[in-house]
């Protein structure tokens, strides 16, 4: 109920009309007690400052707050960098490559005729024995570490409208004229593609890969967004400390015959030696050993691709073998000419017995000893 307000004083006046008649009594004035005028006037000051918002006190400067956009920046920024990339063929070389991509944060999906599902587990690879399986996961990039042998049967079967247009599709071939030309026979015009060569392999990077090459070749890639997913591909081996070297697979080829093939052959000859580490190893010879161990733990099929899908693998096989003659005839030259000049310089001198003991003991040698010295050019 509402507190009665008691008037205190009132004034009324009256004004005579020109009609005759009085006007009733007009109050002029009301009094109040003066309580209630202190009130009334309290109420208006408050009327007139909430009009204006009282201002905000602060609590904490460094508190959370529910919609934190540098976080989500942040957030969407990392998001971005990562890539989803679908290993075919995970062999000992896609699960080395694999191992690193995954530190790194990307996400990986691998695929091979093999199951390998137990090792992709603990790799936290998602393995997919089905390739339409593998395919309806839409990666981003396909990598393909497949051997050189079998590539080409394995992109023939690929199911290739499963995944999105825009694909980029890598390879990491030791060889790589013979990839780019089947990438660009076989893979749907809309497909990104991308030549590498990781010059190093799960013996020779199992330390790190700082410092070794990556070689690649961008044989197909599209602007804007493309060429940005290409780049981070790429990235993926320059945090590692890999040397980045572009160059193009012709020339690649020229390269890894000189080099790569010749370090096989060499390798898996020493290999049909059968060396074996002796009490009194040289460096040389302890190098010639990992020489032997690096090589041959590849594959054969490895070292048969180099050969066969390099054009440029005959010509160097043809030099090493003329330089072997070569040097096989300089040192049966030299031995011939040390004979010559026992024997007849022997004769010169009367030594007829001497010349005939090294005859008798020429003749008493086996034919295959007998044949190389003799033999004049």
């Amino acid at each position: 109920m509402a507190a009665s307000v008691k008037i205190s004083t009132v004034s009324f006046h009256s004004s005579q009309l020109c009609s005759g008649f009085r006007q009733p009594l007009m109050p002029t004035k009301i009094g109040y007690p003066k309580s209630v005028v202190l009130v009334s006037q309290k109420k208006k000051q408050n009327e007139k400052q909430s009009r204006f918002p009282s201002p905000l006190k602060v609590i904490a400067l460094d508190a959370a707050q529910p919609f934190d956009y540098e976080s989500k920046i942040s957030n969407e920024i990392e998001k971005y960098s990562k890539l989803k990339i679908g290993i075919v063929g995970f062999g000992n070389f896609g699960q080395f490559l694999a191992k690193t991509i995954v530190r790194q944060g990307h996400t990986v999906l691998a695929h091979s005729r093999s199951d390998h599902s137990k090792v992709a587990r603990k790799m936290g690879v998602s393995f997919y024995l089905d390739q339409d399986d593998f395919c309806e996961e839409h990666p981003e990039v396909i990598l393909l570490c497949t051997s050189i042998i079998s590539t080409e049967s394995v992109l023939r079967s690929f199911p290739f409208q499963r995944l999105k247009r825009n694909t980029l599709f890598a390879d990491v071939l030791s060889v790589k004229e013979f990839p780019r030309n089947l990438f660009l026979q076989v893979l749907p015009s809309e497909f990104d593609i991308l030549c590498t060569h990781p010059m190093f392999g799960p013996e020779s990077g199992k330390a790190g890969w700082s410092g070794l090459p990556l070689v690649y070749d961008k044989i197909k890639i599209g602007e804007g967004l493309r060429a940005e997913r290409c780049e981070r591909f790429l990235n993926i081996f320059a945090k590692e400390g890999c040397r980045m070297v572009e160059m193009s697979c012709a020339e690649h080829d020229r390269h890894a015959a000189e080099t790569q093939f010749i370090t096989h052959t060499v390798g898996r000859m020493l290999a049909k030696l059968n060396l074996e580490s002796t009490p009194i190893n040289t460096k040389g010879y302890e190098s010639l050993l990992r020489i032997v161990e690096n090589t041959c733990g590849d594959s054969f099929d490895l070292y048969y691709g180099l050969f066969m899908y390099n054009v440029n693998s005959t010509e160097q096989l043809e030099r090493l073998e003329m330089a072997f003659d070569a040097l096989k005839k300089q040192l049966v030259g030299r031995l011939h000419k040390i004979l010559r000049t026992q024997l007849f310089d022997g004769v010169a001198r009367g030594e007829v017995s001497e010349q005939n003991s090294t005859l008798a003991d020429l003749k008493n040698s086996s034919p295959s000893d007998t044949a190389i010295p003799l033999r004049t050019k």
